[in-house]
């Protein structure tokens, strides 16, 4: 649902305020494609880290006192992805809305969902790099495709409330789905499998040896979409970017600080931080913050970031680097199967040159071999991704294209 432009002004520019108008929508398209881009690259790091690091698999939230700081830091940079990527869906949603009726955006939000549900628990579930080679595969990840899916097919009903309604029920469910936390079921209770879908992360037992792990309950999710649809109209057409961007800049700044300060208090949102042997410890500790499913104090200041990433990349616009960051976030769908599959090969060939080097896992004995292995795979999944993504820009009468 993103979108990739070209943006060199055209010739005429003072003089033609619709071409003006034009330019103005491309750059904010452009800015919106570019974080959701950058983003991508950030889940790749962490793909990467778990396909060679998994012999040292981090917890949720990771342990401060354990982890190595490299491993937690490079597993922190990963924490934007999701928020960032759920907010601009339901954004997205509002942007395919104004060239579509209500009835076509509700209709689509659940075909896709739907089909985004399928995916994960075929193509997706099979990609990852662990995953035993054979089909089907016995342990189904609900992850964040599952989240994504399930979402969608919530703002599909969601969009129809008045927008001061879609703005109460997001922010009530952000801010107060911790209160939920102490309600934990067991595989005893009928509940136990909605219960584990939507707020607790568990194992459900699927019969014949097949199980499923909701590793993305889906309640905050949901807060977040609708949260990201309802300020939908401050990227309408004909908005000014001057206000939009002075908009962001404030919601990010309050976000960011508002974090800091309940997390400081540390009395609601989030498992208490603690004073650690030294600062980086403590400054671990601060940050370590829950994201399955993700608290109050985890979507605080990821997405307040977000929101100041975008104001900045709106206003820098005439940058070199946008345009590359759009394709990736163009086409994400197409990106994230990619680089599953790209990383199930890289695994299984290294497993078959070395062995499991890490007990039940091939694993690397250096961090230094994660940022290399993106280093490595950013260019080379840089052009098929960039072809899609032109694709289908170009070719918007190929009607499936949209739902990759």
């Amino acid at each position: 649902m993103g979108s990739i432009a070209n943006t060199a002004p055209p010739q005429g520019l003072a003089e033609s305020p619709v071409t003006r108008e034009q330019v103005t929508t491309r750059t904010r398209i452009l800015a919106i494609d570019a974080l959701r881009g950058l983003v991508m690259l950030f889940m790749l790091v962490d793909h990467v880290r778990e396909t060679f690091y998994l012999h040292l698999q981090v917890t949720d939230p990771v342990d401060a006192t354990t982890t190595d700081p490299g491993l937690f830091f490079t597993r922190l940079l990963s924490t934007f992805c999701a928020p960032t990527f759920v907010a601009l869906t339901g954004l997205s949603a509002f942007l395919y809305g104004q060239s579509h009726t209500k009835a076509e955006v509700s209709e689509f939000l659940f075909k896709r969902g739907l089909f985004l549900l399928l995916l994960e628990v075929t193509v997706v579930g099979f990609a990852w790099p662990t995953q035993p080679l054979g089909f089907p595969p016995q342990n189904f990840w609900l992850q964040v495709i599952w989240a994504i899916g399930i979402s969608m097919i919530a703002l599909a009903a969601l969009i129809h409330l008045p927008r001061w309604a879609q703005f109460a029920v997001g922010l009530a469910i952000v801010c107060l789905h911790n209160f939920l936390d102490p309600i934990v079921l067991t595989p005893e209770s009928p509940w136990y499998p909605a219960w584990a879908g939507i707020h607790q992360r568990a194992v459900i037992e699927l019969g014949g040896g097949f199980m499923a792990k909701t590793t993305y309950p889906v309640l905050p999710w949901i807060g977040l979409i609708v949260l990201g649809y309802a300020a939908g109209p401050w990227f309408a057409r004909g908005t000014e970017p001057t206000e939009r961007i002075h908009r962001l800049v404030m919601i990010g700044t309050s976000l960011v600080l508002g974090f800091l300060v309940i997390r400081y208090l540390n009395f609601y949102g989030d498992k208490p931080w603690f004073a650690g042997e030294d600062s980086l410890r403590t400054t671990m500790s601060f940050l370590a913050l829950t994201k399955y499913p993700p608290s109050l104090l985890f979507l605080m200041p990821t997405v307040g970031v977000g929101c100041l990433l975008l104001a900045l990349f709106e206003k820098i616009d005439g940058s070199a680097l946008l345009p590359h960051l759009a394709y990736f976030g163009g086409a994400p769908m197409f990106f994230y199967v990619l680089h599953l599959y790209a990383l199930k090969v890289v695994y299984n060939v290294a497993v078959m040159l070395y062995g499991k080097t890490k007990g039940e896992v091939f694993g690397a004995d250096n961090l230094s071999t994660v940022w290399i292995w993106v280093a490595i795979l950013t260019p080379v999944l840089y052009f098929p991704t960039r072809w899609f993504a032109t694709l289908k820009q170009r070719r918007r009468d190929i009607w499936w294209l949209k739902y990759l």
